[in-house]
């Protein structure tokens, strides 16, 4: 509060006696002296507590030979201020707390009461940030020097404008006289320079200060001296506070000098044909800067002249440049990048650190970044100006480096670093200045890995982190660049040569990325070295997948239109496409599994995983395409590529890790599954040769080659069912017979069953050009064949010395019953077959029902199938069988008496109902109901 109450103070005396002046005046001087008195009032009060309360810590040591407190006298009490006043009740309050022993009774431990205050802290300064430089310039140092400062410059500015309202000295005396001034407080802080340090530099630096504002009011205010002129004394007085500054080690001196000499050109302003006077005065300065940068690490100096030069620099540029200034500019920039590029290796050289001479950042990537930006405006109509920028730039800094390598290795590392990463990074900006984007991934890639390289050899990690950065930016140009790659040229071209130069990066990286590379040991090494080992299986990936995709872009090129109204034309077909894609692909996997296995290199091997993937999409597309595996030359490269798949799933069988353990046997059913339907695509070529698709031939083809493949999987590796083992059994059964007579098969199966029964009960049986023949006809071959097949795959499972998890629904009743309902319907739907060949009943459902002679077959029919149930379950004693026949022949009457009795007429009724009769009489004759099997003896006794 002292502060703002003096504040005010100073302005209500400055506007009751002066102006608008006045008041700003009156108020820096109030907040002065504030700001003084208050440092000064607590100085005091801190000495006063500092001494009761070692008066405390004596009394409570010796209470006897403590001196007695007495009260303060009268005059005492008068003359001490309200602060001392305020303190003195707690000093009394705080004396009066402690206790009083007899010396024997007082502990050693307990000579300092835990509650006194530290006498040595001093009160913080509640003083705001407004005031924080001021105070920090006032209160530093020789406090009353430089307030006496603050109010000798009022004066003065008093006295001249005394004078000058007067009219007593025309302007240029009262000039001359200020100048005087300075210069006398200039040559007598000077020489005061020994005696009283602070004093002679606060002089100094007011009578620098005094000259250049003199010079400066003459030349730009009043216009009483040319500018040629004023410009020469500025840098006189710029020189003698430089060279005051470093007689005198002063920083402050210098900060001075050089800040009032980068203030001439804008305070003297004027108007140049050419940038010569400016940028040959900035040189001077920036020279000056240099000499003192070779024996004063004074980074504060450096920034000013860094940030002066590129400001006035890039001024003058936005307002005045023109293309005749071109090589003046440019000559300029190179010298003022190559000071700078000194000043930071002179700081570097002279600033020693915790891990090697200390690198000023600011002085090494500003100007190379705002030079660049400054350099790259000036080549603005150069044809690969920028690029070629950016490589000057670049070689210049790795210059730099090899040089700060050269002279000091170890001291230097920090700085050389920094140096090479820009270098790095302006020639990795000119490729795609010089370049188009496709060229330019694949500069970059190569520069990645070879970025990563020399970081590997050095054990550093920063460059590999840049090659890793590198590689990826440059795949994604390639992704985000593929064109519609038309090119008379193969493997020359963008579509190839893009994919292929990013792949190769890659897959070295990964290579490299084998082991963990060694570090420097720190912190951010070591986090970085636990990132990176991650790595090098999604690496190598990238590659493969990069290279895939320049194996598929040079397959599906294009060739160039003969003429403006052509297009480009494929040069493969569309289906050969497909096939050389497949080999193509084939053939690297096969390559990375071999070269994976030779130099143990496990993620090698994971491409080869995909062959089966990569088949069954091919395949798949061929469909579609309206292509057929036995076609020429198809069949060749699908026999190659069924090769090739079966030589890497025999190499992955030699495999014990938990990924290839797990898909093993998905890899070798899977194979299955891709032969049967190739089998019914190889027979649908038999049925589009024959022009079939209208008859039952092409309806049960699916079915069929199900069919077909179950029973081959349960003659062929079902031998080793029994077995529990196929030791004795060659590759691919040993050791995967288990992957095809059961996880193979069991999908064959559900599939040959839901087959058959849509077949037995939907197919209509046209036969063309063959006559219609019950049993003796693809659908009901087809269906007998497929039962059968599932009833021996059955018996096969059943005998298993080892059942696979999950056999057991398939061993119970259930897949008996389902086999015997679709049998069933089966026959029923042999008579209706027949019914609609040999009678011409349409095949309709409304049709068939309503045919009389249908209706007395199928009862005549059912009734049989009851005889048969009923005679079977004589001979084996199973009483369900009988049972279900008599069922049937209980259906069989309801159909009579609800069905036939109102439907049927005439002959057919007659003979429904006496045939029906007749059967039933022979099945209660010749097939009794079996007896009820006995429990077990030993059950009954329990």
């Amino acid at each position: 509060m002292m502060i703002w109450w003096a504040t005010i103070a100073g302005v209500l005396l400055g506007f009751s006696q002066f102006d608008f002046g006045g008041i700003v005046t009156g108020g820096l001087l109030g907040a002065a002296m504030g700001a003084w008195l208050k440092h000064v009032v607590q100085e005091a009060i801190t000495r006063e507590v500092d001494r009761r309360m070692a008066g405390l810590e004596l009394s409570a040591r010796d209470p006897e030979r403590a001196p007695t407190a007495a009260p303060l006298a009268p005059s005492s009490q008068r003359s001490a201020s309200p602060w001392t006043q305020s303190a003195a009740p707690k000093v009394a309050e705080a004396e009066a707390t402690v206790p009083r022993r007899k010396p024997a009774e007082t502990p050693a431990a307990q000579v300092i009461a835990p509650s006194a205050p530290a006498p040595s802290a001093a009160p913080t300064l509640p003083v705001g940030e407004l005031f924080a430089k001021a105070q920090g310039w006032l209160l530093g140092g020789n406090t009353i020097v430089r307030v006496g400062l603050v109010i000798l410059f009022v004066g003065l500015t008093f006295l001249v404008r005394l004078v000058a309202n007067a009219g007593l000295f025309p302007i240029e005396a009262r000039l001359a006289t200020v100048g005087a001034i300075g210069a006398g407080l200039l040559a007598f802080g000077f020489r005061k320079r020994i005696e009283k340090p602070g004093f002679g530099l606060s002089l100094q630096g007011a009578g620098v200060a005094v000259m250049y504002l003199t010079v400066f009011a003459a030349a730009r205010l009043y216009e009483v001296m040319p500018p040629p002129a004023a410009f020469g004394f500025m840098i006189v007085f710029a020189a003698l506070g430089c060279a005051l500054a470093i007689l005198q080690n002063s920083q402050a001196m210098a900060l001075a000098a050089f800040l009032g000499g980068f203030a001439v050109p804008v305070l003297l302003g004027g108007e140049s044909k050419t940038p010569v006077p400016l940028f040959t005065y900035i040189t001077v300065l920036n020279l000056a800067i240099l000499v003192i940068a070779w024996k004063k690490s004074w980074r504060p100096l450096n920034l000013l002249g860094f940030f002066a030069t590129f400001s006035l620099a890039g001024l003058w540029g936005l307002s005045s440049y023109a293309d005749q200034h071109y090589l003046t500019c440019q000559l300029f920039l190179a010298l003022t990048i190559a000071v700078y590029l000194a000043m930071a290796l002179l700081y570097a050289h002279n600033t020693p650190g915790k891990l090697g001479n200390a690198a000023d950042s600011t002085l090494l990537f500003g100007p190379a970044l705002v030079g660049f930006g400054l350099q790259v405006g000036l080549v603005r109509n150069f044809e690969y100006g920028s690029a070629f920028a950016a490589l000057a730039f670049g070689a210049a800094y790795l210059g730099v480096t090899a040089f700060a390598l050269h002279k000091r290795r170890d001291e230097m590392r920090l700085l050389s670093e920094c140096l090479l990463a820009i270098g790095v990074g302006f020639v990795t900006l000119a490729i795609p200045l010089a370049l188009d984007a496709k060229w330019t991934s694949a500069a970059w890639a190569l520069e990645g890995a070879g970025a990563f390289w020399v970081g590997a050899r050095q054990a550093r990690w920063m460059p590999r982190l840049f090659g890793l950065a590198l590689q990826g930016v440059a795949a994604l140009i390639v992704l985000t660049t593929l064109d519609a790659n038309v090119s008379a040229w193969p493997f020359g071209h963008n579509g190839f040569v893009g994919p292929a130069m990013v792949a190769v990066p890659l897959l070295l990286t990964a290579w490299w990325l084998r082991q963990p590379l060694p570090h420097s040991g720190s912190a951010l090494a070591l986090r970085y070295a636990r990132d990176e080992a991650l790595l090098g299986k999604p690496w190598f990936l990238a590659g493969f997948g990069f290279a895939a995709l320049a194996l598929v872009r040079e397959v599906t090129r294009k060739l160039p239109a003969a003429t403006s109204a052509d297009y480009p034309a494929f040069v493969f077909a569309p289906h050969e496409q497909l096939l050389l894609i497949l080999l193509a692909l084939l053939g690297a996997m096969a390559l990375a599994d071999w070269f994976a296995r030779r130099k143990d290199w496990a993620v090698a091997t994971w491409p080869a995983r995909l062959s089966l993937p990569l088949l069954w999409v091919c395949f798949l597309v061929s469909v579609g395409l309206g292509r057929h595996v036995l076609y020429l030359p198809d069949l060749a490269g699908w026999l190659l590529a069924l090769g090739i798949h079966a030589w890497l799933l025999k190499r992955q069988d030699a495999d014990t890790g938990h990924g290839i353990t797990k898909i093993r046997s998905t890899l070798h059913a899977g194979g299955v599954w891709l032969l049967a339907a190739m089998l019914a695509e190889s027979l649908q070529l038999g049925i589009d040769r024959a022009r079939l698709w209208d008859t039952s031939w092409a309806g049960v083809i699916f079915l069929v080659s199900v069919t077909a493949a179950l029973f081959a999987l349960t003659r062929w590796a079902g031998r080793a069912a029994p077995l529990g083992q196929a030791n004795g059994l060659h590759w691919p059964l040993h050791p995967n017979a288990a992957a095809y007579w059961w996880n193979a098969a069991v999908p064959l199966a559900v599939l040959a069953l839901a087959g058959a029964a849509f077949a037995a009960v939907l197919a209509k049986g046209v036969t063309d050009p063959l006559p219609y023949l019950p049993l003796l006809n693809p659908v009901d071959l087809s269906v007998a064949l497929a039962l059968a097949a599932l009833a021996l795959w059955r018996r096969m499972v059943a005998s298993a010395a080892h059942p696979p998890a999950g056999a057991e629904p398939l061993l119970s009743e259930v897949p008996v019953i389902m086999t015997g309902l679709i049998a069933f319907g089966w026959i029923n739907a042999i008579w209706l077959r027949s019914a609609h060949h040999w009678l011409e009943i349409p095949w309709t459902g409304p049709d068939l029902a309503a045919n009389g002679t249908v209706q007395t077959g199928i009862s005549i029919l059912w009734t049989l199938l009851a005889m048969a149930l009923m005679l079977y379950a004589k001979r084996s004693g199973a009483r369900v069988l009988w049972l279900t026949g008599a069922a049937l022949l209980a259906a069989v009457v309801a159909k009579l008496l609800l069905l036939d009795m109102s439907k049927v007429e005439g002959l057919a009724r007659i003979l429904s109902f006496m045939g029906v009769g007749g059967l039933m009489l022979a099945i209660g004759y010749f097939v009794p109901l079996p007896p009820r099997q006995r429990e077990d003896t030993k059950e009954h006794t329990a």
